[in-house]
């Protein structure tokens, strides 16, 4: 447990330049707040003690200003920064050291059933205000712009960029 807090921390100074101290990230940062009260969340969604981990979910979302559906897997370091309208869905999965800026929602269409918002792979940045909707798949090291809204897989390595986002491959990357 220790070493992933010890992780996670690391992971937010690499990430944001503002960050300060180690009790400045533990105590005032509602990004980070959000996902600890979510993995206690999830552990209780898991466990079938939905009401409580619904409970606990709400609770955070009125303390932080971030949703997060107790349904919703997260791996290691998941650094939201301003967290604020950030919105993650019953059935996202977000892989490990990702980055989501405020505002951003991963949810869904109103269209699906079963597994119905997105999954993130590895090291994905996902920009302020971005929406991304649906069963869709974000590979590893993906960008997603601020503002973009996706609703198709973007694959490895891309960049989407607006509305309805396009796909910018690296220069020296061939598909």
């Amino acid at each position: 447990m220790f070493d992933r807090l010890k992780r996670e921390i690391a992971f937010i100074r690499a990430n944001d330049p503002a960050a300060g101290s180690i009790p400045e990230i533990l105590m005032l940062y509602p990004g980070y707040k959000a996902v600890r009260r979510h993995r206690i969340s999830h552990w209780l969604f898991k466990h079938k003690h939905t009401f409580l981990a619904r409970y606990l979910s709400e609770r955070t979302k009125r303390i932080t200003g971030v949703e997060i559906h107790p349904g919703a897997q997260i791996g290691d370091c998941l650094f939201i920064d301003h967290g604020m309208g950030v919105v993650i869905g019953e059935t996202t999965i977000i892989g490990n050291n990702c980055v989501i800026y405020q505002g951003a929602t991963l949810g869904g269409t109103g269209k699906e059933k079963g597994k119905r918002h997105p999954t993130l792979g590895d090291n994905i940045m996902v920009g302020a205000g971005a929406k991304i909707l649906g069963s869709v798949t974000i590979g590893n090291g993906a960008k997603i712009a601020a503002g973009a809204v996706v609703v198709r897989d973007v694959p490895p390595g891309s960049t989407a960029i607006g509305i309805p986002a396009t796909i910018r491959m690296p220069a020296n990357v061939h598909y």
